[in-house]
């Protein structure tokens, strides 16, 4: 099963959110847009005086074709990360403040039974498949994972942008 990591990527964000609130966004926005199912891979909490660091990883993957799966990873670090009240329309309301760093990485798997690993023939001839039969086919799925993953990104510091501006 050959895995080829096309997508790699980071933004990184400092300032007021709710990461409770950015949290499930991304899992809704990931789920779905990419049709991705998320599993958390990791969690990770480290209180320091009134601030937590966090960090949370997660792993999606997509079945998108019968000899194409997408795998996703994506890590969240929160820096310092504080309760605030802030004042929005004259309501006091609770937020975060810290700072935030999303990771984010897009894999595209073929051959996910691995039809093609079962004798030095069967590689031989998925080497063949992929090179002149179904390049094409490839380069579609790879600009549709980098794509999902870029848009993602964008959506994510999107979110941030607007939520800091309460």
């Amino acid at each position: 099963m050959p895995k080829d990591q096309i997508f790699s990527s980071a933004i990184k964000y400092a300032g007021i959110f709710s990461f409770k609130d950015f949290y499930e966004f991304s899992f809704k926005w990931l789920k779905g847009e990419m049709g991705l199912t998320i599993s958390e891979e990791e969690y990770e909490e480290k209180l320091k005086g009134n601030a937590k660091d966090i960090k949370v990883k997660w792993k999606g993957t997509a079945k998108v074709a019968e000899y194409f799966n997408f795998e996703v990873g994506i890590t969240f670090e929160v820096e310092g990360l504080t309760e605030v009240e802030i004042n929005q329309g004259g309501e006091k309301i609770r937020s975060n403040q810290g700072k935030i760093k999303i990771k984010i990485t897009g894999t595209l798997i073929k051959d996910p039974k691995n039809q093609f690993e079962t004798t030095p023939t069967m590689k031989m001839w998925r080497g063949i498949y992929e090179k002149f039969i179904i390049p094409s086919r490839i380069k579609q799925y790879e600009d549709k994972l980098v794509g999902g993953c870029d848009e993602y990104l964008a959506q994510a510091k999107a979110f941030l942008d607007l939520e800091g501006r309460k």
